[in-house]
């Protein structure tokens, strides 16, 4: 079974940054499509950005500009560098393939952007 484990979430001020990591022990990664998603209370969790096998990429646009999604095949990780943070990205962040598949889910890790 493949383990999934999302990190690098916590507490920020608006304006602020976090890198999270998406760490898996899956020997196929390099050959999916990966994704972060996002939980906020009280919504559905929303697809906020993917990239290829290739590293290619795509944002929600509300995110675009502010998120940078990169791999490292080699270490079966996936990251998120968030800049310019704001209260509504305040979320369980996780990550799976893309499109997402059952049993791909991590715990997630929480985001909360507040002063």
């Amino acid at each position: 079974q493949v383990q999934v484990v999302e990190s690098g979430g916590g507490l920020v001020q608006p304006g602020g940054s976090l890198r999270l990591s998406c760490a898996t022990s899956d020997r196929r990664f390099s050959t999916y499509s990966m994704a972060w998603y996002r939980r906020a209370p009280g919504k559905q969790r929303e697809w906020v950005g993917s990239i290829s096998s290739g590293g290619m990429t795509g944002y929600k646009d509300t995110v675009k500009g502010r998120f940078t999604a990169s791999r490292d095949n080699a270490k079966s990780t996936m990251y998120l560098q968030m800049n310019n943070l704001q209260p509504e990205d305040t979320a369980v962040y996780y990550c799976n393939q893309f499109p997402p598949v059952g049993g791909y889910w991590g715990q997630g890790t929480q985001v909360t952007v507040s002063s």
